[in-house]
């Protein structure tokens, strides 16, 4: 596995922002998104074996870990790691581009955090959207909305794709008016959460390692 940082933070996004949170972050992308926020991790980084990345995440004291890059889901020993994180709450955030089938999840624990590449990513046409049909309700499916555009994009999607697991827009930092998104969710009547990064409302955007 190559490991870019291992640190701990709070949780910024998902269903458990604001959680202590033990972050893997794994070197090397597929995709080369506009708003991308850790390029740094498109190349570098450290080889490790999944045992030691768990003692790693062990002296770190929380049993609540998320698992992001880079795509995660281009580590082939991901299942190992997942193996040593049986008894612990794992969230692995994945750019929606990588089959989930790579690593099917059977831990009620261990859940996915689905990003779907808006129009103004300069990738929405790389998606999978069979992914969909292997998600569980206590899956996630993240849509970094920038634009008007982005989000009627976002809104087709759930209407012809989503079955399960919860819906989150989330705007793209410092790009867009956060108000708007939330009026737009309303009048559609929409059952999605909005949230703001949270880590960047608190260090600002150009913190690395929280």
């Amino acid at each position: 596995m190559k490991v870019n940082e291992i640190f701990l933070s709070i949780q910024g996004e998902s269903l458990s922002a604001g959680f202590p949170t033990v972050f893997v972050r794994f070197t090397g992308c597929n995709l080369r998104c506009s708003y991308c926020d850790t390029r740094y991790a498109y190349k570098e980084g450290e080889d490790m074996t999944p045992s030691e990345v768990f003692e790693e995440i062990k002296k770190l004291h929380y049993k609540r870990v998320c698992l992001t890059g880079g795509e995660p889901l281009l580590q082939k020993e991901l299942g190992q790691l997942l193996e040593f994180l049986d008894d612990y709450i794992v969230t692995i955030e994945t750019n929606g581009s990588v089959s989930l089938k790579s690593v099917e999840l059977k831990n009620p624990k261990h859940s996915y955090v689905m990003d779907m590449k808006v129009p103004s990513s300069g990738c929405s046409d790389q998606m999978l959207f069979e992914n969909f049909d292997l998600l569980r309700d206590n899956d996630e499916i993240k849509f970094v909305i920038g634009s008007r555009v982005d989000y009627d994009w976002a809104k087709n999607i759930i209407s012809k794709y989503h079955k399960k697991g919860t819906v989150t827009f989330s705007p793209v930092y410092g790009k867009i008016d956060y108000s708007g998104i939330v009026k737009w969710i309303l009048e559609d009547k929409l059952d999605a959460r909005f949230q703001v990064q949270l880590h960047k409302v608190i260090w600002g955007p150009d913190k690395t390692g929280v």
